[in-house]
């Protein structure tokens, strides 16, 4: 062995630590290309391949599992088709598991989770998970890799929500807005998740730092759906002091605003600024000003982390992917 890893094979040739790995094992999935460019990096950079790690890869079922709450959701939706593309352009397929609601969660995680055996690894998107937990998952025999809920002790990609709320929020005072609303709180059932709880955290962050005063009464639970959107800015606009500014922590919600804003007779923006969260598919056509975030990228980083964990190359360190402030029509100056 002359110290040269997979990995720098894998950075050489500009492909995945699993490309590296069937590649040189002569399997039939890659490309003749891929597989002669992989070929000429490990012989620039004298590899040997470890014989213990090309046993293991020989003995792997090339399937992984994907558990999403809510795959009929856009967000997931995204996630679990970058998954799928990205795992299946390696060689494996996916597993879906549904895990919708806390008595799901925990089925999955003590007891469907623990009983895999057919399988290389898993990726839990928006699972949460709680140290005892991590103990059980850290004693299975394949790796996992998470999606968006942080998970201690496991490498998880995502985005930086509190960061991004604070962004959207810091926005919104910069246009002249003081009075500003949350559209968050909490999915149905998901009582465990922790992020709609940092992009409130972020919100509450950039008021402070403006000097506005916090009112929990503007902070109002949507949902995270269409419906809840609209009945909690009904909510708002019957206040006897409105507010200026709407800040949807998805864009499912702030669709919600802006229908229930329309059936008001309530100017957007001219009376009442929306923006959201997430840059749904419909995000754009709507003229909603957002926080983007590169949803697919997000399968196909974890997807890569998780393979390389199975080739025995483990991501020593979370992903923090960037994301962006999006605006359009949805957002101006308050009227005065």
């Amino acid at each position: 062995m002359n110290g040269v890893t997979i990995r720098q094979v894998a950075e050489e040739a500009g492909v995945s630590v699993a490309t590296v790995s069937r590649a040189l094992r002569g399997l039939p999935s890659v490309a003749p290309a891929t597989r002669e460019l992989v070929e000429a990096a490990a012989k620039k950079l004298h590899y040997v391949p470890d014989p213990y790690a090309a046993m293991l890869s020989a003995t792997r079922v090339h399937s992984i599992i994907l558990a999403v709450p809510f795959p009929g959701q856009w967000y997931y939706a995204q996630i679990v088709a970058s998954v799928e593309a990205a795992a299946s352009a390696e060689g494996s397929d996916i597993r879906l598991h549904v895990v919708a609601d806390d008595v799901q969660r925990r089925r999955f995680l003590e007891k469907t989770l623990p009983s895999q055996r057919r399988v290389d690894g898993a990726i839990l998107v928006d699972i949460p998970v709680s140290a005892a937990d991590v103990g059980r998952l850290a004693a299975r025999p394949f790796p996992v890799v998470g999606v968006g809920q942080h998970i201690e002790g496991i490498v998880t990609i995502g985005i930086d929500n509190a960061r991004a709320a604070f962004d959207a929020t810091c926005y919104l005072i910069g246009l002249g807005h003081r009075r500003i609303a949350v559209l968050g709180g909490m999915p149905d059932g998901r009582t465990h998740l922790s992020i709609p709880r940092e992009r409130e955290l972020g919100h509450t962050q950039a008021l402070e730092k403006a000097g506005i005063p916090v009112d929990d009464s503007l902070v109002l639970n949507g949902n995270f759906s269409v419906q809840g959107g609209i009945d909690a800015t009904r909510e708002l606009l019957a206040m006897a002091e409105s507010p200026t500014a709407v800040f949807a922590l998805s864009d499912e919600m702030a669709a919600g605003a802006i229908q229930a804003a329309r059936e008001e007779g309530v100017d957007v923006p001219g009376q009442l600024s929306i923006i959201g969260f997430d840059d749904h598919a419909f995000s754009g056509p709507m003229g909603l000003s957002t926080v983007r975030q590169p949803v697919e990228r997000q399968g196909e980083e974890a997807t890569r982390a998780l393979l390389d964990a199975i080739e025995d190359d483990p991501w020593a360190k979370d992903r923090v992917l960037e994301y962006e402030l999006i605006i359009r029509a949805t957002t101006g100056p308050p009227r005065h």
